[in-house]
């Protein structure tokens, strides 16, 4: 298996520390408001990873933080007249919501920052004690000059930053010892949230949080390292110099970013208007069509996202999903007993496309040609799967393209559809908790109702639903 690495710039064969294990940590969202379809790119895809290394038969450690503790938060409590703590809990809750509608299984530990600020105040004192940080008036800041291979990831030059790149550099560098010194420990401000330390009250830099929740729950050195591309650069970079500097050993082995998602070829913004969140785009499409997309295109390419790409990746799904059906029903159907000896010959060419997803996934994990496997599958039961084919042939063709769907995150097994009584009983226990006010209850109901493919709409004249 090969993984393209950012640190190398090449794609390295991937060997784990440990044999048989990875660790993995992924950088999580900021929980402010509803995470955005940008968001779910780097979630989607290093999900698809994660599974397809359980494939293979790794046991994966997956951490993915939520940064519950940042301006944003803050200045949302402060809008809304609430904690910033009410706000983050509000989030998470609503993301993994989300996470749950794309098929993106729990990391294995999701660590919030501002249940971690004990290691990093740790970490900080570490470095404070081996000469690469100082404190100035209660803010703590990094000697990032006194890490000698600082830019490694990036491959910038510090010099190259210092004269030409002036908004890459850290406000407050009047009193920094070089302007290129970034925050580890920031002094309390009024109205916002903060702990005790030997510097004074105050809170973490962004930078420190991952470093410190990775280092808890992975260990010093770890496998892969992953997140958008935009965290190349001051985010990572960062983490490892923070990390390698306190601990004396290379931090992460393999480092994997995904590209920027674009909207109908333009940088998703709120200016331009054309900012979707995930839950915008669960109320017309189902989120498997949204994962079906982010799979569509190599992770490291570009993705440009639209409303005909979106009902092309409906189509393809829906392409899998009904020869999915199709072959559990000849399963149903078909004559009991052994295979023919044709149908034994013809699961030769299954196979044959099975090397194909794996030697797709085998290379930086090419989800796009792993699809194009899986549709070959597709087209191979139409072609050979028909009216008196054997139980076992139909099944054993449906489980193939089931199982390898399935290691895409893709759910091809469609549940029995929804009467339209059951539907309204449903809507009514939803209205019966509301008018009881527990809310509690009302959206487990819609989120039930949503994940087997029914979309409300709450309206003057009453809910009305309809199918994704």
């Amino acid at each position: 298996m090969k993984i393209y690495n950012t640190l190398t710039k090449q794609k390295d064969e991937f060997v784990p520390l440990v044999p048989g294990k990875v660790s993995m940590y992924v950088c999580g969202p900021t929980v402010y408001n509803f995470i955005h379809i940008g968001n779910a790119r780097p979630m989607i895809v290093f999900d698809t990873v994660r599974r397809y290394m359980e494939h293979k038969g790794y046991e994966v450690n997956y951490v993915s933080n939520f940064t519950d503790v940042d301006d944003k938060i803050i200045a949302k409590a402060i809008e809304e007249g609430v904690s910033a703590q009410e706000i983050s809990e509000r989030y998470i809750a609503e993301c993994k919501k989300d996470m749950e509608g794309m098929n993106v299984k729990p990391a294995t530990v999701h660590p919030k920052a501002t249940e971690e600020i004990p290691g990093m105040i740790r970490m900080i004192g570490d470095l404070i004690e081996k000469g690469f940080a100082y404190d100035v008036n209660g803010t703590v800041y990094f000697r990032t000059r006194k890490f000698k291979e600082y830019g490694k990831l990036s491959h910038k030059n510090l010099d190259d930053l210092r004269s030409g790149n002036r908004s890459l550099l850290v406000t407050g560098e009047d009193q920094k010892e070089d302007p290129l010194d970034f925050v580890l420990w920031k002094p309390k401000k009024e109205g916002e949230p903060s702990w005790p330390s030997p510097w004074g009250d105050g809170r973490p830099g962004w930078h420190i949080e991952c470093s410190v929740m990775a280092k808890h729950y992975l260990g010093e050195e770890i496998d892969i390292h992953a997140g958008g591309e935009d965290l190349v650069f001051p985010h990572h970079e960062n983490e490892i110099a923070q990390s390698e500097c306190c601990n004396g050993k290379p931090f992460s082995r393999y480092w994997m970013h995904n590209a920027f998602l674009n909207i109908d070829n333009r940088k998703m913004s709120k200016s331009l208007g054309n900012f979707f969140t995930v839950r915008e785009i669960s109320e017309k499409y189902d989120l498997q069509v949204l994962r079906m997309f982010m799979l569509s295109a190599h992770y490291r390419s570009p993705l440009n996202f639209s409303a005909e790409l979106m009902e092309a990746s409906k189509n393809s799904l829906e392409r899998i999903v009904n020869a999915v059906s199709n072959l559990k029903h000849l399963a149903e159907a078909g004559a009991e007993g052994e295979m023919t000896p044709e149908e034994q010959k013809l699961l030769e060419e299954l196979a044959s496309y099975e090397t194909k997803f794996d030697e797709a996934m085998d290379d930086d994990f090419n989800t796009a040609d792993a699809l194009a496997a899986i549709f070959e599958m597709v087209r191979f039961a139409n072609t050979h799967a028909g009216e008196g084919c054997t139980k076992a042939f139909a099944q054993a063709v449906r489980e193939k393209i089931a199982e390898l769907s399935g290691v895409l995150g893709l759910i091809v097994e469609k549940e029995e559809e929804m009467l339209a009584e059951d539907i309204e009983k449903m809507i009514q226990e939803r209205q019966a908790a509301r008018k009881a006010r527990d809310f509690k209850k009302a959206d487990a109901i819609r989120d039930e109702l949503l994940r087997r493919g029914i979309i409300l709409e709450d309206t003057r004249e009453g809910v009305k639903w309809k199918k994704a």
